[in-house]
C-alpha cells in the first residue's frame, strides 16, 4: 500500500480541495499519513494570495524535497497554476497539477510513481468552462463540513491574483449540491458551509442559471440537515430572497462575511471594488433591518498603494460605524502580475504594520462589544472539542466562539446554552437541558 501525506496552505477552498483529493487517494488504496512522517508521496496544495503564502509554499516544498527515500513531490493549487515554470525549477519537484484536472490526480501520481521523472512533469492546463465536480471530502473527526459550490472570479480587483489562479466563474449544479449535502448528512455532519472563490457569483456565468438563493434552497431541501452556513460573499450580492430564507428557516445561520477591504471611496475605486462606502453602508442597514441580531464580519486591507494617513483614518472611522462583529485585518501584499503591484505611492512596510495593529485594536473592541450584547440570551451551539484548559468549545449560529464546562462528551452535539459573560475570544455559559430546532431565544 502506497502512503501519501498532504500539506495545505491558504483558504477554506484550498482545504476543501485537499480533502476532496485525499478522499480520491483513499478510495484508490492509498494510506494517508501525517506530513511529518515518511511517505511515498508528498502533496502540497499551495497559496499565492499573499507574498507570505507563496513564500511559505516554497518552504514547505523544500521541506518535503529533503525527505529521505526519494519520495514523489507533487505541487498543486494556485502557485503552479500562476507560475508553472518557477515551480518546476524548485529542486525536488516531480509533478505539477494546477487548479484543473484534479479529478485525475490519482492517475497522474500513479504514473509518476511508476516512472519516477528526472524532471518535473507539468500538468497545468488552461481552465475549462465546466465546474470541476470533485466530491466533498472531509475529515471524519469533524462536525462541520465545507462544500465548494463555486469556482473562479471575474471581478479582477487590482490587488488580487486569484482570477488568474482560479480562472473564470464556474458553479456546481443544484443536483450535485443536493447529492453532496445528503452524503454529508448521512455521514453525520451537523453543519455544512457553502464556500467558493466568489460565492455570491454562484450561477452568474450563464444568464439563465440559478443564483445563490437557489443553491441555498437546494441544500436546505435535504432531510436531516441541522445547519447551513455561507462562506464569504460580496455585499452587493446579498439579495432579498436570500435574507428571506434566513428569516424563515433558522437552519440558515444568521452570519454573513462581507469583505469591505477599505472604508475610503478613493481607495475602493483604486482597488476596483464594486461599491462605494455609501452603498455598502446602505446594504448593511437593509440586512440588519431584515435579520435583526445578524453577525456581520469583514476583511479590510490596510496600506494599499496611495492610502494616505487620512484615507486610513476614514477606513477606521467607517469600520467603526459599520459595527462589525469581527474584522480580519490584512496588510497590503504586493502581488506580481496585479495592477496594484506597479502602482505609485507604495506604503512602507512599517507603516502598513502600524495601521494593521491600530485597526486590530478596533477589531478587539468591536468583537468584545458584540459578544457582550449576547449576554443573557440563549443560543444553540455546535460543540466541537474540549480544549487544553478543560472547556468545551463550539460556535453559535451567529459565529461566536462559545465555551462551557461539562463532564459529558459534547462532541458533535447541538445543545442550547445561556450566555453568562464574555470569555477569552468569545462567550461563556451554561448548558440548558432542553433541545430546540435552532436560532435564538431572548429569555
Amino acid at each position: 500500500m502506497s502512503t501519501i501525506a498532504f500539506y495545505t496552505l491558504g483558504c477554506k477552498v484550498n482545504q476543501s480541495d485537499t480533502a476532496s483529493m485525499e478522499k480520491l487517494f483513499v478510495q484508490n488504496g492509498y494510506k494517508v499519513v501525517h506530513f511529518t512522517e515518511q511517505a511515498d508521496v508528498y502533496l502540497i496544495n499551495t497559496c499565492v494570495v499573499t507574498n507570505m503564502g507563496q513564500s511559505k509554499s516554497r518552504k514547505i516544498i523544500h521541506r518535503a524535497a529533503r525527505k529521505a527515500g526519494n519520495p514523489l513531490i507533487v505541487v498543486t493549487g494556485c502557485y503552479p497554476q500562476t507560475s508553472p515554470e518557477e515551480v518546476a525549477k524548485i529542486a525536488g519537484v516531480d509533478l505539477l497539477v494546477g487548479n484543473q484536472d484534479r479529478k485525475n490526480i490519482v492517475e497522474l501520481v500513479n504514473e509518476a510513481l511508476n516512472n519516477h521523472p528526472e524532471k518535473a512533469i507539468n500538468q497545468v492546463h488552461a481552465f475549462e468552462s465546466g465546474f470541476e465536480n470533485l466530491a466533498a471530502g472531509v475529515e471524519a473527526t469533524k462536525d462541520r463540513a465545507f462544500l465548494k459550490i463555486q469556482e473562479g472570479c471575474n471581478q479582477y480587483c487590482s490587488y488580487c491574483i486569484i482570477p488568474y489562479a482560479r480562472g473564470p466563474l464556474r458553479s456546481r449544479s443544484l443536483e450535485s449540491i443536493r447529492k453532496e449535502v445528503a452524503g454529508l448528512v448521512q455521514d453525520g455532519f451537523q453543519e455544512v458551509v457553502l464556500i467558493g472563490i466568489h460565492l455570491g457569483a454562484y450561477g452568474h456565468e450563464t444568464e439563465k442559471a440559478p443564483h445563490l438563493d437557489k443553491a441555498v434552497e437546494a441544500a436546505l431541501s435535504v432531510p436531516g440537515l441541522k445547519r447551513l452556513r455561507l462562506g464569504s460573499l460580496e455585499s452587493v450580492e446579498v439579495d432579498e430572497h436570500l435574507l428571506e430564507i434566513m428569516t424563515q428557516d433558522t437552519r440558515l445561520c444568521p452570519h454573513l462575511h462581507l469583505p469591505l477591504q477599505a472604508g475610503c471611496d478613493k481607495t475602493l475605486k483604486n482597488m476596483h471594488r464594486p461599491y462605494t462606502t455609501a452603498k455598502f453602508k446602505q446594504l448593511l442597514n437593509d440586512i440588519r433591518a431584515k435579520v435583526p441580531g445578524i453577525a456581520i464580519t469583514t476583511d479590510v486591507i490596510v496600506g494599499f498603494p496611495g492610502e494616505t494617513p487620512e484615507d486610513f483614518a476614514a477606513t477606521k472611522k467607517f469600520a467603526e460605524e459599520c459595527n462589525f462583529s469581527k474584522i480580519h485585518v490584512f496588510p497590503f501584499s504586493r502581488r506580481q502580475g496585479t495592477p496594484a503591484a506597479t502602482m505609485a505611492e507604495q506604503v512602507p512596510e512599517n507603516e502598513k504594520q502600524a495601521r494593521a495593529a491600530e485597526l486590530g485594536a478596533l477589531d478587539n473592541e468591536l468583537h468584545k462589544a458584540y459578544c457582550q450584547s449576547l449576554v443573557g440570551n440563549t443560543y444553540e451551539v455546535l460543540w466541537e472539542m474540549r480544549n487544553k484548559e478543560g472547556f468545551w468549545e463550539g460556535l453559535t449560529p451567529n459565529y461566536v466562539r462559545t465555551f462551557c464546562q461539562s463532564s459529558e462528551n459534547l462532541t458533535g452535539k447541538i445543545l442550547p446554552i445561556k450566555i453568562e459573560k464574555t470569555f477569552l475570544d468569545g462567550v461563556l455559559g451554561d448548558i440548558i437541558q432542553f433541545t430546540r430546532q435552532g436560532g435564538e431565544n431572548n429569555d
